[in-house]
């Protein structure tokens, strides 16, 4: 249990809870600029994605939050994922100021969440 002396919390609460990874990318130059539990990330072609885990999730049953963004708000763009393995994950970015026309685009930034049980 954690304790702060008022309120006291199960450390399973927060361990469960917690991110298993996350990651700040460039997509143009396909780098990581910051992470956790994030071994790599590999350009598959415009505007699309793969992180690989350091450490391997439980399943393919985890939760991903992907979002991108454009130094152009105009051409602002919106993350979606596919390839959802344990041990990588697929992100896309494509740009989104005309719906009829959501072609994939690279994202000056990537940013992505993980959440659910490790290996």
């Amino acid at each position: 249990n954690l304790n702060d002396g008022t309120t006291t919390v199960a450390t399973t609460f927060i361990t469960n809870g917690s991110a298993k990874a996350w990651v700040n990318f460039d997509g143009f130059a396909a780098s990581i600029q910051d992470s956790n539990n994030i071994a790599s990330l590999t350009d598959q072609g415009t505007g699309q994605y793969q992180l690989a885990f350091v450490n391997s999730m439980g399943n393919v049953n985890f939760a991903l939050t992907s979002s991108t963004g454009n130094a152009d708000s105009s051409n602002a763009g919106t993350g979606r994922n596919s390839q959802m393995g344990s041990g990588a994950v697929g992100t896309f970015h494509y740009e989104n100021s005309n719906p009829a026309n959501q072609a994939n685009e690279d994202a000056v930034r990537g940013y992505a969440v993980i959440h659910g049980d490790l290996a």
